[in-house]
This record gives structure tokens, C-alpha cells and sequence, in this order.
């Protein structure tokens, strides 16, 4: 695996030999003080260009930075349609382990998206020498009121979605609720607390990825605890659980932020959610019943 000597040393001579490139600068993770370093860190880099058309025209200038196993082109996604003409990006995994996120943007573009970077390239001082953001931009951002509130309300409203799917018996829509809609909800009232308990300084990272780092091992346990199987039972736990940690923290929240909190919103919600699944259980104890009924008549009738 090449070392980040090797790979930026590429990435720089590559900038400094193509005179179409005037500026680069790396970002991401790299530059980032508080992320610890990891094998599988990548290279965010970004050429600065003053058009995207002839590295779109003619890519094999990519082939330099070493033996791709398989790549991603973002800006040709039929589902993210974006503006080429002012940035396009190449996504390459290589055969040694290295991954470089590539993109070659116009200033017009830069000037919009610099966050935290480092400069690596300046032919014509176009960049500020130091960053027009520091790592706060990343960190937990205290919430409004209003955002509390709906938060709070999308949380139990969603459930209702999950009890009826899974009365149903329509699993992958359960999942997807649960995944899709609830699980954000209850993630963002998790890294609020983070917030809280470290005066909104610290990050909880992309999907909460250091949420561990931060909250109790009773908290993190229980967190877990609610990604289950495509079981139904295992479901209903889960859910269950979610909806114990998401009160016992929107509680919390309410009092040390002074925000108002619907206790009685939350209270049927989770009274609802433990009616359906009575029913379901009775509804089943019923067709056990029928069905060793009807096997009781079959064997009889033999």
C-alpha cells in the first residue's frame, strides 16, 4: 500500500505538470485533527480548473494515479443529476488500497463548497491559505424548538406505519419504516444529548459513527439493541426499545434545554404500538388453534 508521502506527492506532481490544473487541495477526513487515522481513510482531493470538459472527454489522464479494482462516477448518476460543466469527479479504489475521491471543479463551484481543507497546489493564490471554516462546522448543532418538536412528533408518528406493516405481514416495508424514517428521528435525539452533555463542541460524526465515544455503554448498548432481525417478535422488540430509549432522551432533552416535550404523545404512541401487538399475538394463539383443530379432525377421519 503506498504511504500518504507517495500518494500526495502524485497528486501534487500531477497538479503542477497539467497547466489546465491551478490550484489543489485535499479535504475530508485527512485534515480533519480530531479523526483518528485509519488504513481506509481516503484522499478527498480537488482540482481547481477553469473547465470540466476536456477531463470529462478524455479521462485516461486518471490512469497516473495507479490500478483501479473498480470505480464510481457521481456526476453521471442518473439519480443526482448535478452540474458538470463546473465539477466532476472520478470515485477510485486501487489495487494497493488506496482511495482517491477526485474532482476537478471551477473556482465558481470552490468558492461555494470550501469547508476544511488543506492547500496542496496555487498557481494564481486562489485559495485562502487558511481555511474559511475550522471543524465546528461539524459539530452538533443545538436544535430549534420547532425542530425538538417535529423530531419528537416524526418519531412516534412513523411507528404507527410499523404497526400496521407488521400486522400485515409486510416485512421489507417494516424495515424500511423502521430504517428509513424512525431510526433517523431517534438517532438525532441521541446526538442532541451528545450536544448537550458536551456543550454542542464535539462532533457525532456521519450517521452518528462516534456516537460511542460519547454516550454511557448502557446507552450505546441499548442503541444497538435496536437493529434486530426479519423476525416479527425480534421486530417488536426492538421497536419497544426504541421507543424507551427515544422517551427516556426526549425527556432529558425537555428539561435541560427548557423545550416543551409531549408526554402524552409519546405515552399512546407506545400504548398503540403494544395494542397492536396483543392483537397480532391473540390473532395468532386463534389460528394455532384452528390449525391443530382441523389436523385433531384429519387424524379421525383416518
Amino acid at each position: 500500500m503506498r504511504s500518504e508521502k507517495e500518494m500526495l506527492d502524485l497528486i501534487i506532481n500531477t497538479a503542477n505538470e497539467d497547466p489546465r490544473i491551478r490550484a489543489a487541495y485535499l479535504e475530508g477526513s485527512r485534515v480533519n485533527p480530531t479523526v483518528q487515522a485509519d488504513i481506509f481513510q481516503d484522499y478527498d482531493v480537488v482540482y481547481v480548473v477553469e473547465e470540466t470538459k476536456s477531463f470529462r472527454e478524455d479521462s485516461s489522464w486518471i490512469d497516473r494515479f495507479g490500478k483501479r479494482l473498480y470505480m464510481q462516477y457521481p456526476e453521471d448518476s442518473a439519480y443526482f443529476p448535478s452540474d458538470v460543466e463546473n465539477c466532476y469527479g472520478w470515485l477510485m479504489q486501487f489495487a494497493d488500497g488506496n482511495r482517491l475521491d477526485l474532482h476537478v471543479c471551477t473556482m465558481e463551484t470552490v468558492k461555494r463548497d470550501l469547508e476544511l481543507y488543506r492547500v496542496l497546489v496555487d498557481k494564481d493564490n486562489l485559495l485562502p491559505s487558511e481555511p474559511v471554516k475550522s471543524e465546528e462546522i461539524y459539530w452538533v448543532k443545538k436544535p430549534t424548538p420547532e425542530q425538538f418538536h417535529d423530531t419528537c412528533n416524526e418519531f412516534w408518528w412513523c411507528l404507527n406505519n410499523v404497526a400496521k406493516g407488521l400486522w400485515r405481514k409486510e416485512i421489507p416495508y417494516v424495515m424500511d419504516m423502521v430504517n428509513i424514517y424512525v431510526r433517523p428521528m431517534l438517532t438525532r435525539i441521541v446526538e442532541w444529548k451528545i450536544g448537550v452533555d458536551k456543550h454542542f463542541s464535539v462532533s457525532a460524526g456521519k450517521c452518528a459513527k462516534y456516537m460511542e465515544r460519547y454516550v454511557s455503554e448502557d446507552i450505546y448498548r441499548r442503541y444497538l439493541a435496536t437493529y434486530s432481525s426479519a423476525e416479527t417478535e425480534a421486530i417488536w422488540d426492538s421497536v419497544l426499545g426504541m421507543c424507551d430509549l427515544f422517551h427516556e432522551i426526549a425527556a432529558e432533552l425537555s428539561e435541560a434545554m427548557e423545550y416543551p416535550y409531549d408526554d402524552t404523545e409519546a405515552e399512546n404512541g407506545r400504548a398503540y404500538l403494544e395494542h397492536v401487538r396483543r392483537r397480532m399475538q391473540r390473532k395468532f394463539i386463534r389460528t394455532e388453534r384452528k390449525q391443530t383443530s382441523r389436523l385433531g379432525i384429519r387424524r379421525i377421519m383416518l
